[in-house]
């Protein structure tokens, strides 16, 4: 009997379509710097839409911040959604576009591989998942680090030359405009900081003043609604005296860039007459003196901050807000406890159309997606929907909807809501929940 032998064939298998998204970011809001990302914007949508095999991702884009900072809001959203097994692959133009600090390059990188999430740099030529990868990426961002060290010191130089030569080092201030380092008033935003100064010493409170001004549709300096801070720093800005006090404050470091208070660890400079005045100086120490007369008489008694399981966890999909914790005012009595968009919470419906979410509901379906172990973010992408993120990249999807008045608080919704807060409140004694 003859053995006949038959070679068995395949159906070719068709190559995985990566989902690529683009990073780009400039480190200054300058009109030529705005016009380069723009053109980075175009130059990646393109690319990755040509391309067969790949899926377009989208650009996410930071403006006007440095590369040392791991808070870059785009940045963190692009990191987000790689955990969130959207993303495949990265492609960015440079190490120094993606990240100055060592450390916050190489962690992204790590964790990114963990996921087996590739980034490109253009013009290294190099992939991060590369078994080379890491070890040239980690010489590469140290002098990518050093560079932007050398940059911070450059500018420290270049700032403190200004200040000794009693020159200031932002332009823009309200009732002023720089010209050749000085300042010439504007005459029509002048009288709004006398109109401040003023309303101040008749017995307005800052709180006060701001809703005036947002009521009579006044633009803040730097645009949107005032604020009490806003109204504070006009009423103890020296510089309406006509005098300066320069290097109030300084950065910790050229990483972080964290700004302090200068309380003598570096030199001040003060200018005295260097430019027209807008307040008078008696009315300036007025002002101060009733600032402290105020928070004298007004100095509330220190509390501990309080934090809850959902504390710095949801966030507004309409506006990018986070969501406090709020107790809903019925009849006169605190029916219940709900979450709320701070965005909502202080200027309304008409500035974020989000929705309020009672707390038992989002213990139960806290729950539902698998507990708090893991969880970093509470995604609210519309009504009546709850996007919760793990760490480990799982992202559950879960709706829900308002139960009837005579439901609110069913047995099943308290007993997820008790085991939830326990499972937070008490993570070492498993032992306990067990036995309850």
């Amino acid at each position: 009997m003859l053995k006949t032998v038959t070679q068995v064939y395949f159906a070719p298998k068709l190559a995985k379509r990566l989902r690529t998204a683009a990073y780009a970011r400039v480190s200054s809001g300058k009109d030529a710097m705005l016009h380069s990302l723009s053109a980075q914007i175009s130059y990646y949508s393109q690319m990755i839409q040509s391309r067969l095999d790949w899926d377009f991702a989208g650009v996410y884009v930071d403006q006007a911040v440095t590369g040392t900072r791991d808070s870059r809001s785009d940045f963190q959203r692009l990191l987000a959604d790689c955990r969130a097994g959207k993303i495949d692959l990265v492609i960015t133009k440079s190490l120094a576009r993606f990240a100055r600090n060592t450390v916050t390059l190489l962690e992204t990188i790590r964790e990114l591989k963990l996921l087996g999430i590739d980034i490109y740099f253009e013009q290294q030529n190099m992939h991060s998942i590369s078994p080379d990868g890491e070890f040239m990426l980690t010489i590469l961002a140290a002098y990518a680090q050093e560079e932007s060290l050398n940059v911070s010191e450059n500018c420290k130089w270049r700032i403190q030359r200004m200040f000794k030569q009693g020159r200031p080092n932002f332009g823009k201030l309200l009732g002023y405009r720089l010209y050749e380092g000085k300042f010439y008033i504007v005459p029509e935003e002048a009288e709004l900081v006398r109109r401040i100064y003023d309303a101040y010493l008749a017995g307005m409170g800052r709180s006060a003043i701001a809703r005036w001004l947002n009521q009579e549709g006044i633009a803040a300096p730097r645009g949107g609604n005032w604020g009490e801070s806003t109204i504070s720093g006009v009423l103890r800005n020296e510089k309406y005296t006509g005098n300066m006090l320069l290097q109030k404050f300084y950065n910790a470091d050229h990483i972080s860039k964290q700004k302090r208070c200068n309380r003598g660890e570096r030199p001040q400079f003060f200018v005295e007459s260097s430019h027209e005045a807008i307040i008078a100086p008696d009315t300036f120490e007025a002002v101060q003196r009733e600032i402290a007369r105020r928070a004298e008489k007004y100095q509330p008694s220190p509390k501990r901050p309080r934090t809850y399981p959902f504390t710095k966890l949801i966030r507004c999909g309409n506006c990018g807000a986070a969501y406090n914790r709020k107790h809903a005012n019925a009849g006169g009595k605190y029916e219940k406890v709900v979450w709320i968009c701070d965005t909502f919470n202080t200027h309304g419906k008409a500035a974020c159309p989000s929705q309020q979410i009672p707390e038992a509901i989002l213990m139960a379906k806290t729950e539902e997606a698998g507990g708090f172990e893991g969880l970093i973010e509470i995604y609210v992408p519309e009504r009546s929907h709850l996007s919760f993120v793990y760490a480990d990249g799982r992202r559950v999807d879960l709706a829900w909807q308002y139960p009837p008045r005579s439901q609110s608080w069913t047995p099943e919704m308290k007993e997820a809501a008790r085991r939830t807060y326990l499972a937070w409140a008490f993570p070492q004694r498993k032992e306990m929940e067990a036995s309850l």
